[in-house]
């Protein structure tokens, strides 16, 4: 069988079926990032940082035509946009009816100067004639307190400051400032830039830095791509994912986001709205993983040390969920001015899960800090001194590995002793027996052994149901849960093991819906769960792929791929009759999911090259 040929062939089957929904951009520089609509609108960016007030929130403000800004072409009847090949810029070019065309580059400036990154709060825009005389509008109508419009401006020679209370942004062009003022009209006879950042004056000669800023951002994209490992097969859609997840380090403190939004619903009307512009720790060993197994060593790194600053504090317990400056409070609340995405709210801002307990989030940081012992690659390799510190996080997991919590999905409304926690837990607990053993501290290695092999017993004892014949979600309940898809990776039990092998089925049976495959299925806080859970889906092609079952795997892969935006992005959710994407966006679970199972599923260079 020819593989890249069938994948081709059914992502465009796929493709042709699916409403994607949430066809957006991500642009960004690990300081900020905007989201861009394919008509080159900017429909969401918070500023200055990943989860502060966004200055453009049309994403949520249902039929209200406020918080945006975009380029309005006059008789535009086609529309084409992209990213540049392997960087974050997005090119979008405006055709109207009698041929005139405008191309608009969208980007957040990121690249090395003076032996520091630069990576300033900002967004970029170069508007540029490329065919005939377009005729375009300008229009900005920025937000601030969530959703109130920012009405007071003032005009410069040269940029338009909008202020209202503390609230303060300054767009600084070379645009005629009266017609973007009016939203009038006008002509395109040469190249035009934007930049929008702080209230500050902008030195310099604005289109020789943005044409600057630009080229050095694109070549800062491209060395970065070129130093990634990626697979043969799915080059395409490995590299977008993982400049996605670049695009979530909040790099000034290493912390990951798990999604550049707030509050896009899990399922329409469902009210499953939560903001994710904050750092959850059970990502760390997703996203670790994931890092690690395309080479971005340094992105790596950073998590890990994010994750550790706050191990390291050990008069608390940890939260779940932290801001990318941790000490910042996550209160949750409804933001009144803003209708919701599709006008379906309500919108939160901060979550109530810090509150939770969640007894993974233990296993989850020892596992992100295994490279550190392991990988050689790294330029200081962990010792006793870090080992220490992870020992009091397993002597945390091991006291609560058996207890109820709130789970990896965030029941709201109820605890169990769920098998993943208990599963994260164990782990965490057997990899600190591997560390001491790599750091030749058998004593260590032997005592940690003595406590995760009882943990161990009763883990797989009690998560495993005879009359369902599956390991279930929670020790005593029939629920099933695919994040025990997962329990061979973690390594409580082959993937041959009978007792997995027959989660599976039963899985295929009851949680799969239109190849797509659901978190669980039982009622919840919220009612019924109508939606699928992305990454649920590559954790049964992993498991799939274990078993011997190529083709399907690869199949059900492909199939998954079609359902990325225009842009390659995927979300969290997605609905299985339509294919319409729902939940969070991008989500870093999915881009992670994609990029370590389509690593598991290819063929290695030296297959294509020697055995094709």
């Amino acid at each position: 069988m020819n593989i890249p040929k069938a994948i081709t062939a059914l992502q465009a089957e796929a493709g042709a079926k699916i409403d994607h929904g949430l066809d957006l951009a991500v642009i960004g520089n690990c300081k900020t990032a905007a989201l861009v609509d394919p008509t080159s609108r900017l429909v969401w960016w918070c500023f200055p940082r990943f989860d502060a007030d966004p200055v453009f929130s049309r994403l949520l403000a249902g039929d209200e035509e406020k918080g945006f800004s975009d380029v309005v072409l006059d008789g535009m009847v086609d529309f084409k946009s992209e990213y540049i090949r392997n960087t974050a810029l997005v090119e979008t070019i405006l055709t109207d009816a009698k041929g005139n065309a405008v191309r608009i580059t969208d980007f957040a400036p990121r690249f090395r100067q003076y032996g520091r990154m630069f990576r300033p709060p900002q967004l970029f825009r170069i508007i540029e004639p490329i065919a005939g005389l377009p005729r375009i509008t300008i229009r900005i109508r920025p937000t601030h307190s969530y959703g109130k419009p920012l009405k007071r401006s003032s005009l410069g020679s040269n940029h338009i400051r909008y202020v209202e209370e503390e609230s303060s942004v300054r767009v600084t062009t070379d645009a005629p400032i009266a017609m973007i003022e009016h939203e009038s009209p006008f002509v395109l006879t040469r190249p035009v830039h934007m930049v929008f950042g702080h209230d500050e004056p902008y030195p310099g000669d604005l289109a020789a830095t943005a044409k600057s800023f630009a080229e050095q951002t694109k070549a800062y994209w491209l060395h970065w791509v070129r130093r990634l490992y990626i697979s043969y097969d799915y080059q395409e859609a490995i590299i977008r994912a993982a400049i996605t997840l670049k695009l979530s380090n909040f790099e000034e403190t290493g912390g990951i986001i798990a999604a550049h939004t707030t509050s896009i619903p899990e399922a329409p009307g469902s009210g499953r709205t939560w903001d994710y512009r904050f750092c959850w720790l059970r990502d760390a060993y997703f996203v670790v993983k994931a890092l690690n197994r395309v080479g971005a060593t340094q992105t790596m790194e950073d998590f890990i040390g994010f994750t550790l600053s706050l191990a390291a504090n050990t008069d608390e317990p940890l939260k779940p969920v932290y801001s990318v400056v941790p000490n910042l409070p996550l209160d949750e609340w409804i933001a009144a001015d803003l209708k919701g995405y599709r006008g379906d709210g309500p919108v939160r801002v901060g979550n109530a899960a810090v509150e939770q307990s969640q007894h993974d989030t233990y296993g989850s940081v020892i596992l992100a800090a295994l490279p550190l012992f392991f990988d050689r690659r790294l330029p200081t390799p962990a010792g006793e001194k870090l080992f220490r510190l992870l020992e009091g996080l397993g002597e945390k997991a091991a006291d609560v590995a058996l207890k109820p919590d709130a789970g990896i999905w965030e029941y709201r409304g109820r605890q169990r002793i769920h098998t993943h926690s208990a599963a994260m837990c164990w782990a965490g607990v057997n990899r600190l027996a591997s560390i001491a053993a790599r750091l030749g501290l058998h004593d260590r290695a032997a005592y940690w052994n003595s406590v995760a092999d009882p943990i161990h017993k009763e883990l797989l004892e009690r998560a495993w149901n005879p009359k369902r014949e599956a390991f279930t979600a929670a020790f005593g309940s029939d629920d099933l849960d695919a994040s025990v898809l997962l329990l061979p990776d973690l390594g409580v039990c082959e993937v041959d093991d009978p007792r997995f092998v027959k989660t599976v089925a039963v899985m295929e049976r009851e949680l799969l819906r239109e190849k797509h495959v659901m978190r669980y299925a039982a009622e919840d806080d919220f009612g019924l769960p109508v939606t699928a859970f992305l990454i649920c889906r590559f954790w049964l092609i992993d498991a799939w792929w274990q078993q011997g079952r190529r083709e399907e795997a690869r199949e059900a892969f492909a199939d998954a791929l079609a359902h990325r935006n225009r842009y390659g992005l995927l979300s969290e959710d997605v609905d299985p009759k339509t294919g319409a994407l729902f939940g969070n966006f991008p989500q870093t679970y999915s881009m992670a999911g994609l990029i370590l199972t389509g690593m598991k599923l290819s063929r290695n260079w030296e297959d294509r090259y020697w055995r094709s």
